[in-house]
């Protein structure tokens, strides 16, 4: 599992987004102060993304999707997982 604030590792593969000024004004209308969550002025969240990577950092397993709505599905990294054992 990795944790990554400040989205430095999403960041350097491509996988954050940078919120609009207008969807700022947005979440902010809703109390949400993403800068104050995240402790940064950037406004960028990661995409949802699961990865699998081995002991040789060879990335087995990969799925992002820039829909924030669209989640890998944890069974279906659970089955790739069990599949590598066999």
């Amino acid at each position: 599992m990795l944790s990554d604030p400040g989205n430095a590792v999403a960041e350097r593969y491509g996988l954050t987004y940078t919120f609009s000024a207008g969807f700022r004004e947005l979440y902010l209308g809703f109390g949400i102060d993403l800068a104050e969550y995240n402790g940064d002025d950037s406004w960028r969240l990661p995409m949802p993304a699961r990865f699998v990577v081995d002991s040789e950092k060879v990335i087995r397993y990969a799925e992002a999707d820039p829909n924030y709505i669209v989640r890998p599905e944890p069974e279906d990294t659970i089955e790739f997982l069990r599949g590598l054992e066999g």
